[in-house]
C-alpha cells in the first residue's frame, strides 16, 4: 500500500516532518550534475549539488556556488548557514572536516552497518548527524522545498545519512556504461570553482574506474537491504527520455508528479535557471536552453586495450545494467 504524501505548505515545504533527501549515489563523471539541475527544477525540489563538499570547499576554501557568486557572498547560502548554525562563523570547521574525514570514507560503511555503533565512532558520528541534520532542515525551509536533492554520489555520506536523525532518506542510484565513464576520466577538464586558480576535475586510470564502477555501485544499490528506498537510473536512458524517466522515478521515491511539471523539458532540451548548487561539474554553472544527448565519445576514442580491460572487469554488472 503506497503512503500518503507528506503535508506540505503553499509553497511546497514540509509542515514539522522529517526532511526528504533524494541521494544521487554513483560514480563519478555518470551525469549527476546534469541530473541534479534537472531535478531542481520539480516543484517542491531544490537541488544543492555535491554536498557532502560543503564543509572544505565552500565555508573553509569559499568556492563559487553556481549562482556565480563566491560561497560568502551567495544570499541563499548565507541564509542557510544563519537558518542551521547561527551564521557558518558560529562553526569550528576544522572540527567539522575532521569529523566528516573520520566519518565518510567507504573503508567505515562495515561500521556504519553494524546493528549498534558504539565508542567514540558513534560520538562522532552523533555529533556530525546533528549538523547535517541541522543543515538539511535549513536549506529545506530557506528553499521552500518539500525534497532536498544531494548529488554527492559516494556511497559513505549516504550511509552516514542512514544515520542521520530527522532525516527521510530515498536515494536515486544513477549508472552509466563504464566505458563512458572511462573515456571521461581521461580528459583534462578545469574546474572554475575558484577565480583566480587554475584547477582540475581529477583523472583515473582505466583499472581503477572499473574497480570503482563495480564497488561504487554495488554499495549504493546495497543500501535497498538496510531498510532504503532506491530506485536506479540510467545516464543513457535519461537523456534520451527524461520526462518517461523522471515520471517514473519521481512516483517510486516521492509521489507522482503534476500535469506541467515537466514542462521546462520539450523537443529533447531543458532549460535551466541558475542554482546554488555547490561543486560538480562545470556545467552546474551553465543557464538556458540545454540539448539532451549522450555523450558517446568513448565509441570511438576510448583505446582498445583500455575498452577490454573495463569490459572484462565491469562484465557481471554491466550484464545486470543491460550494458552487455
Amino acid at each position: 500500500m503506497r503512503e500518503e504524501p507528506p503535508e506540505v505548505t503553499e509553497r511546497g515545504a514540509l509542515v514539522n516532518g522529517p526532511t526528504r533527501v533524494l541521494y544521487v549515489g554513483g560514480l563519478i563523471r555518470s551525469g549527476s550534475t546534469l541530473l541534479d539541475r534537472i531535478l531542481g527544477e520539480l516543484p517542491g525540489y531544490v537541488a544543492v549539488g555535491e554536498l557532502c563538499y560543503i564543509w572544505e570547499h565552500s565555508v573553509r576554501l569559499n568556492h563559487n556556488c553556481g549562482c556565480g557568486e563566491p560561497f560568502s557572498g551567495c544570499a541563499f547560502w548565507s541564509r542557510v548557514g544563519e537558518t542551521a548554525f547561527g551564521g557558518w562563523s558560529a562553526l569550528d570547521i576544522n572540527e567539522v572536516i575532521d569529523l566528516q574525514r573520520s566519518l565518510d570514507p567507504t573503508r567505515n560503511i562495515p561500521r556504519l552497518l553494524a546493528p549498534q555503533v558504539a565508542g567514540s565512532f558513534s560520538t562522532r558520528l552523533r555529533r556530525y548527524s546533528g549538523l547535517l541534520s541541522r543543515l538539511f532542515a535549513a536549506i529545506a525551509e530557506v528553499a521552500g522545498a518539500r525534497v532536498v536533492v544531494d548529488s554527492s554520489k559516494h556511497a559513505g555520506p549516504a550511509y552516514v545519512l542512514r544515520h542521520t536523525p530527522g532525516i527521510d532518506l530515498r536515494v536515486l542510484h544513477l549508472v552509466r556504461d563504464p566505458r563512458g565513464v572511462a573515456h571521461s576520466l581521461q580528459k583534462t577538464v578545469r574546474r572554475p570553482e575558484r577565480d583566480g586558480f587554475e584547477d582540475f576535475m581529477s583523472t583515473w586510470p582505466p583499472r581503477t574506474v572499473a574497480r570503482r564502477w563495480l564497488t561504487t555501485n554495488l554499495l549504493i544499490s546495497g543500501l535497498q537491504q538496510f531498510g532504503v528506498s532506491v530506485e536506479r537510473i540510467r545516464y543513457e536512458d535519461m537523456v534520451s527520455d527524461p520526462v518517461q524517466e523522471l515520471t517514473r522515478t519521481a512516483a517510486s521515491l516521492d509521489q507522482a508528479l503534476e500535469p506541467g511539471a515537466l514542462d521546462f523539458i520539450a523537443d529533447g532540451a531543458v532549460t535551466l535557471p541558475p542554482a546554488h548548487t555547490l561543486d560538480g561539474n562545470p556545467m552546474r554553472f551553465t543557464t538556458g536552453p540545454m540539448q539532451l544527448r549522450a555523450d558517446e565519445a568513448w565509441r570511438v576514442g576510448l583505446p582498445a586495450s583500455d575498452r577490454r580491460l573495463v569490459e572484462t572487469i565491469t562484465w557481471p554488472l554491466r550484464r545486470r545494467y543491460d550494458y552487455l
